[in-house]
């Protein structure tokens, strides 16, 4: 089960590292075009949802590969599954129905928290 974590959580933690490094250096102007919704949320809770983002790809990452406080990489998956969870409200209520890179996530983190519980 060790292998099939990795297999799982380097790629959603590098997409997560990527996407929340975007949020907390770019421009609201230059997030627009790949995320329509910036301009629906203030530019401090933007940021801090990137820090969450790349935090939670530090959780999935650092914890089993040092071998130390385990127990976060299993919250870290879980906090994303949350996070995606409020994202897909946040396209719905927008009126944005294209949450399938969403659903995608969810399901991804969804798995590796259920992984994460055997490490």
């Amino acid at each position: 089960m060790n292998s099939a974590y990795w297999i799982l959580a380097i790629p959603l933690a590098l997409f997560y590292l990527y996407a929340g490094t975007l949020k907390v250096i770019r421009s609201r102007d230059r997030l627009r075009p790949m995320m329509a919704w910036v301009d629906r949320t203030p530019l401090p809770a933007l940021r801090a949802l990137g820090t969450v983002e790349v935090l939670g790809a530090a959780g999935l990452v650092l914890p089993p590969s040092t071998g130390i406080a385990l127990p976060l990489a299993l919250a870290s998956a879980v906090g994303l599954v949350l996070l995606q969870a409020g994202a897909i409200a946040v396209h719905l209520t927008g009126g944005d129905r294209r949450i399938a890179l969403n659903l995608g996530l969810i399901t991804t983190a969804a798995v590796t928290a259920w992984l994460a519980t055997g490490l």
